[in-house]
C-alpha cells in the first residue's frame, strides 16, 4: 500500500497501487471536509435562490433580500432568460449537484475509496460546473448588468471544489501530467482558486468602477 501526502494544502490520499486489483483511492480528511463545506455553501446558495424564485413567480413585485442596489440586484438576475438556461431555474440544478458533492465528501469522511473512473467523473462534473459558472458570470456582468450575492457564493464554492478535485487527480496520476505540474499541485493548489476568484473579483470591480467609487 502506498500513501501520498500533499505538503502545501494538507490533502493526502491512500491507494492500493497500480498492481492491485481494485486501484481504489480514498481522499484525506482535509479534502473530504473541503467537499462537504464547499458543497454545503453551494447548496445553501441554490436553496435560497430557489425559494426567492418561487416567491417571484407568485408575486412579480417581490424583491429578494439580496437586492441591495442597482448593481447588487438578485431580482434582475432571477427575471432574466439566462436564469433558466436549461428550461428550468438554474438553482434547481445546483440543489442536485451540490448535494452530490456533499455525499462524496461524507463518504470520504467515512473512509470510502473510489476507482479512477469515479474520480474522473467527479472532475468532469466540477469542470462542467466551472464552465457553466463562467458563462453565468459573463452574462451577469456584461449582459444582465447585475450581480447576485448568492450566485457569487455558488461561483466561489464551485471554483474551489474544481481546483482541489483536479489537483487530487493530477497528483494521483489519474490525469496525465508532467512531474513539475504534479509537484506544483502538491505544494500550491491553493494558488489556483485564489487567483481564479481574484480575477473574477477584479472584473466585478472594474465593470462597475464608477458605481463603487461614487
Amino acid at each position: 500500500m502506498t500513501k501520498t501526502t500533499t505538503a502545501g494544502n494538507n490533502v493526502s490520499s491512500t491507494s492500493d497501487g497500480p498492481d492491485t486489483p481494485s486501484g481504489a483511492v480514498g481522499g484525506s480528511r482535509a479534502l473530504a471536509l473541503l467537499l462537504v463545506i464547499s458543497g454545503a455553501a453551494g447548496l445553501l446558495a441554490a436553496w435560497v435562490i430557489t425559494l426567492d424564485k418561487f416567491k417571484l413567480l407568485e408575486d412579480p413585485n417581490f424583491t429578494p433580500g439580496c437586492s441591495l442596489n442597482p448593481v447588487v440586484s438578485c431580482g434582475n438576475i432571477m427575471k432574466s432568460e439566462q436564469a433558466s438556461a436549461f428550461g428550468f431555474p438554474n438553482p434547481m440544478l445546483g440543489l442536485v449537484a451540490y448535494g452530490m458533492v456533499i455525499c462524496v465528501g461524507m463518504s470520504l469522511l467515512g473512509r470510502a475509496r473510489f476507482p479512477r473512473w469515479y474520480w474522473l467523473t467527479l472532475n468532469a462534473g466540477t469542470l462542467f460546473g466551472v464552465g457553466f459558472c463562467t458563462w453565468l458570470q459573463y452574462q451577469s456582468l456584461y449582459r444582465i448588468s447585475s450581480l447576485c450575492l448568492w450566485c457569487s457564493l455558488a461561483w466561489v464554492a464551485t471554483i474551489v471544489m474544481f481546483w482541489y478535485v483536479t489537483s487530487f487527480n493530477v497528483r494521483n496520476g489519474f490525469i496525465p501530467a508532467p512531474r513539475w505540474l504534479r509537484s506544483f499541485f502538491g505544494e500550491f493548489t491553493w494558488v489556483l482558486p485564489v487567483l481564479h476568484v481574484g480575477i473574477i473579483g477584479m472584473l466585478i470591480l472594474t465593470r462597475w468602477w464608477d458605481f463603487w467609487t461614487s
